[in-house]
């Protein structure tokens, strides 16, 4: 039997068939390179820049302060970028309490870590004596307000080391350097949105 074709509709050539079969399949295949490139690839980019930012605020002496700036010069997400400062600026810190000073005080004298221990122990022993002869007995408030305020030689690193020098206890030091941190986190972070700048300029006119 001869299939009856509708009038002006013509079988499509075999090698016309293989044609379109190909065109799908570009179609097909570039629609998955654009997916892979927009969602799998924007994702490994970002994990990348949330653990650089990370490990970032976990450094001596940079910390926080340092991290939610550069979170910003790479265009991340600033709340996202603030809570994964504020988890590396607190990790190394019950470390810090726990160990720094003893270690500190035992690498002194020795040859190769000697002089970067020295200068860590002077650092705390300095912060302390700063954080006693102005709070007196309130150094549960001097402690927050010292890793808050973000300048030079003040943060959570130096703050736990001068706890521990002042034999402060483990748990008030913990939750004085995490509302320190997470103050000096909403201060760069202000910061770095550019509010301080508007504040100014209004204030200016």
């Amino acid at each position: 039997r001869h299939r009856i074709l509708s009038p002006g509709r013509l079988p499509i050539p075999p090698s016309r068939q293989v044609i379109i079969i190909y065109t799908k399949l570009r179609i097909i295949s570039s629609m998955l390179i654009y997916f892979y490139k927009k969602i799998y690839y924007n994702f490994f980019i970002m994990l990348k820049n949330y653990l650089w930012i990370f490990f970032i605020s976990m450094l001596p002496l940079i910390e926080l302060r340092g991290a939610i700036p550069v979170s910003q010069a790479l265009q991340m997400p600033i709340v996202s970028s603030y809570l994964v400062s504020i988890v590396g600026n607190m990790l190394p810190v019950p470390i810090i309490y726990l160990f720094a000073r003893r270690f500190l005080l035992w690498g002194q004298d020795k040859k190769v870590i000697g002089k970067i221990c020295t200068f860590f122990v002077v650092k705390g022993e300095s912060a302390g004596e700063k954080l006693q002869s102005k709070a007196g007995k309130g150094l549960f408030i001097a402690l927050m307000l010292f890793v808050a305020i973000p300048l030079p030689g003040t943060g959570a690193w130096t703050g736990t080391l001068a706890a521990s020098f002042l034999n402060i206890k483990f748990k008030d030091t913990i939750i004085a350097v995490i509302l320190g941190v997470l103050i000096a986190g909403l201060i760069m972070m202000a910061g770095s949105l550019g509010l301080f700048s508007a504040i100014f300029a209004v204030a200016g006119k």
